[in-house]
């Protein structure tokens, strides 16, 4: 099932019919250790409404409201090695090797719902960087309890000349106005999602594919569980978190975003998350 935050209200989307929650707190809604039980009840007692589809092409928001955005970093070998390429001049590079390798894995605050943009929306670049990039990154919704209760799809924007000129500016890489996107839905299934599952991004500018690549989630390094269990340790979550699990698809040193370049993220069965560079 599906469960998106519009204008309206709540959408949840099940085997193609779209039931509509008026009046729901999204905090209190989705910060559910049993969310999944709770939208098959919800399901069973509501009639579906025949706009629903009208209304997520008009209306559809990013699907965060009081929760925390936090990323991990270097969890894929890809990962690893464009960050040790980008910064190698600045003698950081051992650093990307080292955290790949340690228990202790990178995990860095990114955003909160009001740097956040929603799908269709405009993500931005920074200024004062030459070499920016988009990260497509399977994200968790996770409660406060620290249960993983569903996936949406994530995009960390990422000044990458910024954070290679010194390993010690990455908030500043990473951390700004429309640095992050996130949607379109949060995908809840009754089981774990398979490890099989393809993240795919392409860009496309001019209406030329500009960029493209894929790879499997399989290739993370680390457990789910234990990313959560670290970002945990000492943070409390109120109404629960998002956590981008980092990226293995690394554009090459000779590619950057420019405006109006056109960001498409698929992870099926979750959907397409598309945004524009302003």
């Amino acid at each position: 099932m599906k469960l998106f935050k519009t204008a309206r209200g709540i959408i949840i989307e099940n085997k193609d019919q779209y039931f509509l929650l008026e009046g729901e707190d999204w905090d209190s809604y989705v910060n559910d250790d049993n969310l999944y039980l709770k939208l098959e009840n919800a399901t069973k007692n509501l009639v579906a409404v025949s706009e629903g589809r009208e209304i997520l092409q008009t209306e559809m928001k990013a699907p965060i409201q009081g929760q925390e955005i936090w990323a991990c970093g270097v969890t894929y070998l890809r990962s690893k090695v464009g960050r040790q390429e980008e910064s190698k001049n600045a003698g950081g590079s051992d650093f990307y090797a080292r955290v790949y390798e340690a228990d202790r894995p990178e995990i860095f605050f990114k955003g909160t719902a009001y740097r956040t943009v929603d799908p269709g929306g405009k993500v931005s670049i920074r200024k004062d960087s030459s070499w920016d990039v988009p990260e497509p990154e399977l994200t968790l919704m996770i409660t406060t309890s620290g249960k993983i209760v569903g996936y949406t799809i994530g995009n960390d924007m990422s000044s990458r000349s910024i954070e290679g000129e010194n390993p010690m500016y990455l908030p500043q890489a990473k951390i700004y106005d429309g640095s992050a996107a996130l949607g379109p839905c949060i995908y809840v299934p009754e089981q774990p999602l398979s490890k099989d599952t393809i993240i795919q991004m392409q860009i496309l500018r001019d209406e030329n594919v500009a960029f493209e690549g894929k790879i499997a989630i399989d290739q993370i390094k680390r457990k789910f569980e234990d990313l959560v269990s670290y970002l945990y340790r000492e943070l409390s979550f109120p109404h629960g978190c998002l956590l981008m699990t980092g990226t293995g698809i690394v554009p090459s040193s000779d590619f950057t975003l420019k405006k109006d370049d056109e960001i498409h993220i698929t992870i099926e069965p979750i959907g397409t998350l598309i945004n524009t560079v302003k």
